[in-house]
């Protein structure tokens, strides 16, 4: 679509949340059932609470397994969990009256790292989830349940200058109001004081923050919660009707497909000057709020300030970068731009550091805006870099509600190198699995809804990587999608409707996947067709078409993915899957065993080129992989049947006792050849040509 002046209305409103408490649902509930089914309630309307963002708790008088005495555990969500999508086994249980306890000792040391690595030493019936820093927070407030959310519309009041005054002014002396202070102890205490200043208090507002509410039950906790942000929603969208809270748009947006278009450019380029120290996916984003935000007067301004939330701000950086869109034509002037945001950064890290600071991190901005294009974020895998963009948008309308009546407030330099540089975030970190080894890669497979294709598919993703399954037959790409999306999740799988005979078609297929994760690392060329004939029954229809799909069709593909890899100037890899006929001339093949034979001379080729560059090409040979290949479905079964003078179901044993090994090939042997030239551990090899045919002397390589 284009353009339209309505994609810049400054009149965007906050999202009002509803409440979906359902009470025949949950009179079916027990105590930890309630808490989980509120938490998702709340965790999955993106107006109540960021992805992955806020914790709710609930104490619950249970035996204790030691002793069998009746004891208070607080349940609450442990560190790291999304409550929107929360399992029990998500939340922490810990000792109630122990968390009580570490009172005392907080209050000889003041510690609040300390004091969290005493939170283990409260768990309840052995539960290795890791109880959150905000565990205290829930213990010490005297109420069944409780809520930490983050709602955009209560986050902006609290990131305005004027927050206190806003506060009372719409919730009088039912809401209380804290002070930025990082979450810990000492903010626990804080909170308990306040309520037990003002008993009458529905929640109080977490300066730079967030929202703490409460209830004697689950449903009145929820809906206490729900009310209050639907109050600071309404009130905010008041104050938004006559106010533009980024300033004039000085940039007019460009049109939609003129956005895509520079968008498909930029990513790779963008992703290749990022990707100095790992690989890095990418997202791309240009919502109407965006666009907003992306092309007013206050852009570099409120960019500098970066995000306040700790949620938002740890998973954007301390500020964005704001580039010039004609710096996209000027790789000079790029590279100086991102030079000079790693040269601040590191400042930044150098002012801020302490004794015991984790070293400094990738010093590359994660938020990258463009003036009229939109918003382009980078991490080290597609599902960061889609929630970073998701929590900058969250900041985006913090930014707005908070200019709308009055000045945003960032979070203080020294607080945000606190909170980012945390111990207890790094110890966080430390508890994620290793990366497997094609994290952060991105793969193109053709022929990928096929037996070969979605072998290769699954053994990339099975290893980290981001997949584009591309093929011809949408019905199979689907159903392969399908698959492929339930075991590794629709941030890593992407399908394509792709002709490899068309140019266009390629074309816009590796232009899709280029801008759906953000540029290429490893191009599979699979698309496969085969047809047997003796040479008085070859048409030239059929020679054609032979050499259109395992000719042409490999070298549009390697080329499109040459130019990508040339663009990211991170090299690359290209594998090609051929067949043992490029080597071992058989019967009555003479159009498929030849176009193979040129494919595998087509590699060559491209590896002496590719060289200088770093990008690798080699070949995977297979022979007779007939369970689960489409081109064994049609008529190839029967017309190698018939050259081989046997009975279609004889074909698969004929295939194996030819073989050195007596073995059948099948699609996952092939995808563990891909998979190992398509890695590091192949890092030394191009060229090559690896048989995964069981054996066949035939086709040795000489």
């Amino acid at each position: 679509m284009d353009f339209t002046s309505d994609e810049l209305d400054p009149r965007g409103r906050f999202e009002v949340p509803l409440k979906r408490w359902d009470s025949e649902i949950a009179k079916s509930l027990d105590a930890p059932g309630l808490l989980r089914y509120r938490s998702r309630l709340l965790g999955s309307d993106l107006s109540i609470t960021n992805f992955g963002g806020g914790n709710t708790s609930a104490k619950i008088a249970t035996a204790d397994p030691l002793t069998g005495e009746t004891v208070e555990v607080l349940w609450v969500k442990g560190s790291g969990g999304d409550i929107g999508s929360i399992e029990l086994d998500g939340f922490a249980t810990l000792y109630l009256d122990k968390l009580h306890q570490m009172e005392r000792r907080f209050l000889r040391s003041a510690d609040e790292d300390e004091m969290a690595g005493l939170l283990p030493l409260c768990v309840f019936g052995g539960n290795p989830r890791a109880p959150s820093i905000d565990t205290p927070l829930h213990a010490l407030l005297p109420f069944a349940h409780v809520d930490h959310m983050h709602p955009d519309s209560i986050t902006a009041l609290a990131c305005s200058d004027r927050g206190k005054a806003l506060v009372m002014e719409l919730f009088g002396d039912t809401v209380g109001w804290l002070d930025w202070r990082r979450p810990g102890f000492q903010l626990a205490l804080q909170l308990r004081a306040a309520v037990e200043k003002a008993p009458g208090l529905r929640g109080v507002v977490l300066g730079g923050h967030g929202l703490v509410s409460w209830g004697e039950t689950a449903q009145e906790c929820y809906e206490n919660t729900v009310d209050l942000i639907r109050r600071a929603a309404d009130f905010l969208n008041e104050k938004l009707k006559d106010v533009r809270p980024f300033g004039e748009a000085v940039v007019q947006p460009h049109e939609a497909s003129a956005r895509r278009a520079f968008a498909t450019r930029a990513m790779p380029v963008l992703r290749g000057l990022l990707g100095d120290r790992q690989r890095k996916a990418g997202h791309f984003a240009d919502a109407p709020g965006v666009l907003e935000f992306v092309s007013g007067a206050r852009v570099r301004e409120l960019a500098a300030l970066g995000t306040s939330c700790p949620d938002h701000f740890l998973r954007t950086k301390v500020k964005a970068l704001v580039l010039d869109p004609a710096a996209m034509d000027d790789r000079e002037k790029l590279i100086a731009e991102i030079a000079a945001y790693r040269a601040d950064y590191t400042a930044y890290y150098a002012r801020c550091k302490r004794a015991d600071s984790p070293a400094l991190r990738d010093p590359n901005p994660v938020v990258i805006l463009i003036p009229g294009i939109g918003m382009f974020t980078f991490a080290h895998d597609r599902t960061t870099a889609r929630l970073a963009a998701e929590f900058f948008q969250n900041a985006i309308n913090v930014m707005r509600g908070a200019c709308a009546t009055g000045q945003y407030i960032g979070l203080d330099e020294k607080e945000a190198f606190g909170i980012e540089y945390w111990v207890l975030e790094e110890a966080k970190l430390r508890r994620l699995p290793p990366p497997r080894p094609l994290h952060g890669a991105i793969a193109y497979v053709s022929g990928g809804a096929g037996g070969i294709g979605r072998a290769v598919a699954n053994r990339l993703l099975s290893e980290g990587a981001c997949v584009t399954i591309a093929d011809f037959d949408r019905d199979a790409l689907q159903k392969a999608e399908a698959a492929l999306v339930e075991d590794y999740g629709r941030d890593r799988v992407f399908a394509v409707c792709c002709d490899v005979r068309s140019q266009d078609s390629v074309q816009a297929s590796f232009e899709d996947a280029a801008l759906r994760f953000g540029g290429l690392d490893i191009a599979v060329a699979n698309a496969g067709i085969a047809s047997s004939a003796p040479i008085h029954e070859t048409s030239l229809d059929m020679w054609r078409v032979n050499y259109s799909v395992l000719v042409e069709g490999y070298f549009l593909v390697a080329q499109k993915a040459f130019s990508l890899f040339r663009e990211q100037k991170r090299g690359g890899n290209v594998i090609f899957v051929g067949s043992k006929n490029a080597l071992a001339t058989p019967m009555n093949a003479s159009a498929y065993a030849s176009a193979k034979a040129a494919e595998l001379h087509l590699a060559r080729c491209l590896a002496l080129e590719g060289g200088p560059d770093g990008i690798r090409v080699n070949v995977v040979n297979p022979d007779a992989v007939i369970r689960g290949s489409r081109i064994w479905s049609g008529t190839w079964r029967r017309e190698r049947a018939e050259a081989h003078g046997v009975k279609e179901d004889e074909l698969e044993e004929v295939y194996r006792k030819r073989s050195l090994l007596k073995a059948a090939v099948l699609p996952e042997d092939v995808a563990e050849a891909i998979l190992f030239l398509a890695s590091d551990k192949s890092a030394k090899s191009t060229g090559n040509i690896i048989n995964v045919d069981a054996g066949n002397a035939q086709a040795f390589t000489r």
